[in-house]
């Protein structure tokens, strides 16, 4: 041990906590002021908004006129007076429980699929992956492919075999809105998270699979699980973050695809209850109690995925 570090170590025994923190910072200076443009805008327009959205949702408040406190009201109301709400809840739980770790998988899976490819190709392979997450018409292609006349090519097709007699009106009848909209939601999935991975896979370094048969790995599968997964453990949380971010803001392909709101409230999510109290009827307070909700929601998925993430090659 040097004697800078002998003489660190003996600094650090004299201080308190409140001290040495200090110290590292005014020592790792440099970095503090790189990131200090990040820390700041993410301090304005997420830490406050949050804390003020929890402060409203304690209120009732029209825009108006001044907050009046209400205490709990709005989440008594939430839970226990508002049957929309709790179909909009159930609509929500079960597209994030299908969209999002399906659409984790896949984009996984796939990536892991390109990754093996030749680099020549990969590059093809991946923009025709990737293009329906960014292309901007996506919404219109699946619209004209379910469109509720003879004209749309899934009724026009099936009118040819003789399958049915009259147009099915999809995106009207609530037997196929919330199925179509999962499928739509599953195939734009293929996004960020996606390049993520095959970031993440081509980071991979080679020597690890050399060591691993050594150490007695024998077949693809031990690799994916003992080297591949743990040793890309960043791009997997940055794609779960996404992942969760994703499922549940639904809302706006339900909206694009069956209009807002859906038949029969069939795919109904939160984001659309939101947007109606803010945006429709300026209850601002409750909308604040319904967007906390989900805040919370999501930091509870996001943690349980990094527990699970965490324990990825043990």
């Amino acid at each position: 041990m040097s004697k800078n570090t002998l003489k660190q170590v003996k600094t650090r025994k004299e201080m308190t906590k409140a001290q040495w923190t200090w110290f590292l910072i005014r020592k790792n200076k440099m970095a503090y002021i790189m990131v200090a443009p990040f820390m700041i805008l993410f301090f304005i327009f997420t830490i406050i908004p949050v804390v003020l959205s929890l402060l409203l949702s304690f209120t009732s408040f029209n825009m108006l006129e001044p907050p009046e406190f209400v205490f709990m009201s709005n989440y008594i109301t939430l839970f226990l007076d508002d049957d929309l709400f709790m179909t909009a809840l159930k609509n929500t739980l079960i597209f994030a429980a299908i969209t999002g770790p399906a659409s984790y998988i896949i984009s996984f899976c796939v990536a892991w699929f390109i990754n093996e490819l030749p680099p020549k190709i990969r590059s093809i392979v991946t923009l025709i992956f990737y293009a329906p997450s960014i292309a901007g018409n996506v919404y219109l292609i699946w619209g004209t492919m379910f469109a509720d006349d003879a004209y749309g090519y899934v009724n026009g097709f099936l009118l040819d075999l003789g399958l049915i007699d009259t147009p099915i009106l999809f995106f009207h009848n609530a037997k196929y809105v919330m199925p179509l909209c999962i499928v739509v939601a599953l195939w734009t999935s293929l996004g960020t998270s996606f390049l993520s991975f095959i970031a993440g896979l081509q980071g991979i370094n080679k020597s690890l699979f050399e060591a691993g048969a050594i150490d007695g790995i024998k077949n693809r599968w031990q690799e994916l699980w003992y080297i591949t997964l743990p040793s890309m453990k960043p791009q997997l949380m940055f794609g779960a973050i996404l992942a969760i971010t994703g499922s549940f803001g639904f809302g706006g392909i339900v909206s694009a695809l069956a209009g807002n709101p859906p038949v029969d409230y069939v795919g109904y999510t939160l984001s659309h209850h939101l947007g109606e109290y803010q945006g429709n009827r300026w209850e601002v307070g409750y909308a604040a109690a319904i967007s906390f909700l989900m805040f919370l929601m999501q930091i509870g998925a996001n943690v349980l995925v990094t527990k699970m993430i965490s324990k990825l090659g043990e």
